[in-house]
């Protein structure tokens, strides 16, 4: 797996690239940082609000962190994104998650 570093820059040279941009996001929370993670998922829904992935990770990442309530929100709307775009499978995965918190 290419490391943060090199996920930027690739991100950098095309930063329309949703994928990279969810990469460098998840590089942040391996790395130890899911606050950072949390804010780069925000901005790539505000971007990107169909990217159901990431609607989904920052709800993990928030629940982890305990902020629960905000867990639930993204949820809520990431359930929302996935059931508009036809991702039965990720809304069904974002439900059994949310139930569980």
């Amino acid at each position: 797996m290419p490391s943060r570093a090199q996920l930027e820059q690739l991100l950098a040279a095309d930063p329309t690239d949703v994928f990279l941009a969810y990469a460098v996001a998840m590089a942040c929370a391996s790395e130890g940082s899911p606050d950072e993670a949390i804010d780069l998922l925000a901005a790539l829904v505000e971007e990107h609000a169909d990217y159901v992935p990431a609607w989904f990770q920052r709800g993990q990442l928030l629940a982890a962190e305990g902020r629960v309530q905000s867990a639930r929100d993204v949820l809520t709307e990431g359930i929302a994104v996935a059931g508009r775009v036809g991702d039965s499978h990720a809304e069904g995965e974002m439900i059994e998650f949310m139930e569980s918190l």
